[in-house]
């Protein structure tokens, strides 16, 4: 089958099912295809995840998912080394422990391997909330620095069989950061600065890391 167009503009949903034949039109019966999503904070890549998992046990093929925000460095680690006012940039993640996991998965054992995912609430990850059965032919992994070359994350783009990076402009990214962090208990100008001083930012080194992607989607409503 031929790929998706490299730069694709519809409804998420749309893009989704697209990707799905896509994916199940390639997929290798001797391994796992490890998918990543990858885009600035706020631009639906958890969403996009949940999606895809649908779609892929709706055509029968068992998938599994290991996000990466589950490896956020604990608040304890991150006031320890001072960075706990740049929670979310690239040297705040355990990005050897995302690698080594990747590489499990990549070997396809036996085991069923456990993978951490981050509460909002918590605002702490939280150990082996998803699990990948030996089964699991695709596995889907979401996060801002999955084409990232700094901090040790150029060891993750190998890992990775496809990559779709999702372009979604940044008033739509501020509007939705700041509803975020104003539903985990931040007031409005707490919101509004994090965004500014901290998300923005990392949006913008993400945004640079575009062009390693194989597809872009910009999802319309």
């Amino acid at each position: 089958m031929e790929a998706p167009e490299s730069v694709r503009s519809a409804p998420l949903r749309e893009l989704v099912d697209e990707l799905v034949t896509y994916v199940l039109a390639g997929l290798p019966a001797d391994r796992r295809t490890v998918v990543g999503l990858c885009g600035p904070p706020g631009a639906g890549k958890s969403r996009a995840a949940w999606l895809l998992m649908k779609a892929l046990r709706r055509a029968g093929i068992a998938a599994g998912q290991v996000p990466m925000d589950g490896f956020h460095l604990s608040n304890r680690q991150l006031e320890a080394r001072g960075a706990r006012s740049r929670k979310g940039a690239p040297d705040t993640f355990d990005v050897a422990g995302f690698r080594n996991i990747l590489e499990r998965i990549r070997a396809r054992g036996d085991d069923t391997i456990y993978a951490p995912d981050f509460s909002r609430p918590l605002d702490e990850p939280i150990a082996a909330v998803h699990a990948v059965a030996p089964d699991a032919r695709v596995v889907i992994t979401e996060g801002n620095y999955l084409l990232f070359e700094e901090d040790g994350w150029a060891e993750i783009r190998p890992l990775l069989d496809l990559v779709i990076y999702l372009d979604v402009p940044d008033r739509t990214l501020t509007r939705r950061l700041v509803h975020r962090h104003r539903a985990h208990g931040r007031a409005d100008d707490q919101a509004r600065d994090w965004v500014h001083t901290v998300d923005l930012p990392n949006a913008a080194a993400v945004a640079r890391t575009r062009c390693r992607a194989d597809l872009v989607w910009k999802p319309v409503p």
